[in-house]
């Protein structure tokens, strides 16, 4: 299974962003998809994930900000950040999780900067 991000990049305090990513590969496992993120200095954390079955999750921080959805056609996730703070600022990794066998895979991780 391999996971491509897109989207990313510097935005002003108060903008909008949208993340994506599309995974490829052996699929024919019920899995769920999110996004981590990682700040500077920082442990990696959870930032939104959603079930296979489209149950949506998020950290306190980004609740009533941040969208996630995904299309199980296209095998992808989508991260849309409003309202957008500086302390977003991070590496954001999308990750995929099997629920069968309890595997993870990791996206390369994408950067986004939240800075005026």
């Amino acid at each position: 299974v391999q996971l491509v991000e897109s989207g990313g990049g510097l935005v002003q305090p108060g903008g909008s962003l949208r993340i994506s990513c599309a995974a490829s590969g052996y699929l024919f496992r019920i899995y769920d998809m999110g996004w981590y993120r990682q700040a500077p200095g920082k442990q990696r954390e959870l930032a939104a994930t959603i079930s296979h079955d489209g149950v949506a999750n998020y950290t306190d921080s980004v609740k009533g900000r941040f969208i996630i959805s995904r299309d199980n056609v296209a095998h992808s996730v989508t991260l849309q950040m409003n309202s957008l703070k500086p302390e977003d600022t991070a590496v954001y990794y999308c990750n995929l999780h099997i629920i069968w066998t309890g595997q993870d895979y990791w996206g390369q991780g994408t950067q986004v900067t939240v800075s005026s």
